[in-house]
């Protein structure tokens, strides 16, 4: 690399291994959902059925809350700091431009409330953007891509709540399944093309968050091919120009597993899908354990410079083979979600992380509100007592946080 910074993770003791484990089920290790008409499920980490209208019910089994009329806005308990440790959820947002700038705000106020309500101090904004094929070289905006003016929107109100905020594009996989194809295995048939278009995709959205303040720009998510490419250093550079925060990466789990991720950003993130092959009554312990294994064949001892950017799992029976799966609706079973998400927090806490961010909350929705589990992904939290109460369980505990980590 040209640029005068280590690679990714070449800080850390690290002992790489040289192939992947096994996959965690049949379709590879990627969450599963369905298009929207069919059942026909692909391969997706942030797939979800368009934005629908306030009012109306979806394939997540909630109605879109027509937005609160409260204009109040909850304070966090403690604002972030260096050093503290970032509690968080991934909010997804799948924009509708019919939707208002009143509308916008208002859903804002309502997770920022929610948000405070579980003692978060911490919230990744998602958004989708888009290609074509698994070969195309031209990233574009669609209709659900949030604006960059409605995204500092929601950033401002966020910040009014003393939240500390990142934005996160995503590559939206619709388009690629008929190719069997996820963001992680795309191959433009020109580098220079794709990597072009995609830093002037991003340019207007570092500028919104460098407006906004944002703690972190997330540069790019599981794209597994594409790491290592030369053409990062161009991409960050540019970034660096446009936007104060950190710059940041999150990777896939298998490509963590796998090796060094060489990326030439300041931070890592890693959406962590780790599959443990246990029964339903497994302890929080037992399930601890399972995380410690997957990571140790990283690195052992603290990771202060890793951040959980995803995590999640089914509230349902035999998650814990596949926490991503998206798409299969086994029986509801809230307890396997909540003593996850406890064991998950252990973990971050053991190793000494920098933080977690849940996977995740639909911005048309209202999170106040219990899933419809006939139809809701079992991934959905909020609205499920156990896992809420765990999370707040998590988000008021003594971790101080990353800084008191002594690596070995």
């Amino acid at each position: 690399m040209k640029r005068a910074r280590l690679p990714m993770l070449a800080v850390l003791p690290v002992t790489v291994i040289s192939f992947v484990i096994a996959v965690p089920f049949v379709l590879g290790d990627h969450p599963l959902q369905w298009s929207s008409g069919s059942l026909v499920p692909h391969l997706v980490l942030d797939g979800k059925e368009p934005t629908r209208p306030a009012g109306t019910k979806g394939g997540d089994g909630k109605t879109s809350a027509a937005p609160s009329p409260s204009t109040e806005i909850a304070k966090v308990d403690k604002e972030w700091k260096k050093g503290m440790p970032q509690w968080g959820a991934q909010l997804y947002w799948e924009d509708n431009p019919k939707h208002s700038f009143t509308y916008v705000e208002k859903q804002a106020r309502l997770h920022a409330n929610y948000l405070v309500g579980l003692h978060a101090n911490s919230v990744s904004v998602s958004f989708p953007f888009f290609t074509g094929t698994r070969s195309s070289t031209k990233i574009s905006r669609g209709a659900k891509t949030p604006t960059p003016e409605r995204l500092a929107q929601v950033l401002r109100i966020f910040h009014e709540a003393g939240l500390r905020t990142t934005l996160r594009p995503l590559m939206d996989e619709h388009s690629l399944t008929a190719e069997n194809g996820w963001r992680g295995n795309i191959r433009p048939a020109d580098r220079d093309a794709w990597f072009t278009s995609y830093e002037k995709f991003l340019t207007p959205y570092l500028k919104a968050a460098d407006s906004e303040k944002a703690a972190t720009f997330v540069i790019g998510t599981e794209l597994n091919s594409l790491e290592g490419d030369p053409h990062w250093d161009s991409v960050v550079t540019n970034a660096e120009k446009l936007f104060g925060g950190e710059v940041a990466y999150d990777a896939n789990y298998d490509a963590y597993v796998r090796g060094p991720v060489t990326m030439p950003v300041t931070h890592l993130g890693v959406d962590a899908y780790f599959p443990v092959k246990v029964g339903d009554d497994a302890s929080v312990d037992t399930l601890v354990n399972g995380w410690n294994s997957w990571l140790d064949r990283k690195s052992t001892g603290p990771l202060p410079k890793i951040t959980i950017a995803e995590a999640g799992i089914g509230a349902m029976h035999g998650a814990y083979h596949a926490p991503g799966d998206f798409y299969t609706k086994r029986a509801v079973n809230p307890q396997v979600q909540a003593n996850w998400y406890t064991a998950v927090c252990r973990v971050v806490q053991e190793r000494h992380m920098s933080g977690v961010y849940w996977w995740s909350i639909y911005f048309d929705d209202d999170p106040n509100t219990k899933p419809d589990d006939r139809v809701a992904s079992r991934l959905d939290f909020a609205g499920r007592p156990l896992t809420e109460k765990a999370i707040k369980s998590c988000f008021t505990s003594d971790y101080a946080g990353p800084g008191t980590a002594t690596t070995s």
